[in-house]
């Protein structure tokens, strides 16, 4: 019998993407199995097993397809923080610095109330500057954080450091040296 496979096995590296020096760590293959699917969501909610979850947050773009699945599995609603201009209604936004710039997300002002419980949801956490931007507009709306999850974290970029400092419990399913 083959031994199970990690979800880490179902994540390819493109070298070069964007740009020449960069690992790119493609998830669209975990997504497209099955199995890797079931088994990254699974573990993405094992942590917050028996905790109140009101709302999971995605970021956009993958942490929508993960975060609209982990919501699924609670049976609770699912929050998108979209990039700037993206939402109707009213909304509120965070700036945030990229590695080349800067970017804009935003949520809807009545996404979340106060008091409410949120997981955020993410594929990769890299520097972590889309996710602290997520948490701020979160905390905005009065809503709490319970934890954020990723399924691939890049340690080199400390951006598990980054939310750590700001006190979430940060959980990825797996780790890649290298950029």
């Amino acid at each position: 019998m083959t031994p199970a496979k990690t979800v880490k096995e179902y994540i390819r590296t493109i070298v070069d993407f964007p740009h020449e020096g960069i690992l790119f760590r493609d998830v669209t293959t975990l997504f497209a199995d099955p199995r890797g699917f079931r088994m990254a969501v699974d573990q993405m909610l094992h942590p917050y097993a028996g905790q109140r979850i009101d709302k999971v947050v995605g970021l956009e773009a993958r942490g929508f397809i993960l975060g609209g699945a982990v919501a699924h599995q609670l049976g609770t609603g699912f929050v998108p923080i979209r990039k700037k201009g993206k939402l109707p209604g009213a909304v509120i936004s965070q700036d945030y610095t990229l590695e080349y710039g800067s970017a804009i997300v935003e949520i809807h002002d009545d996404a979340l109330a106060p008091g409410e419980t949120v997981l955020l949801v993410d594929d990769l956490l890299a520097t972590g500057g889309t996710a602290e931007a997520g948490i701020k507009l979160v905390e905005r709306l009065g809503a709490n954080i319970v934890g954020c999850a990723f399924v691939v974290d890049l340690p080199e970029l400390g951006g598990r450091q980054r939310l750590e400092a700001m006190g979430m419990e940060v959980h990825a399913l797996c780790a890649f040296e290298g950029l």
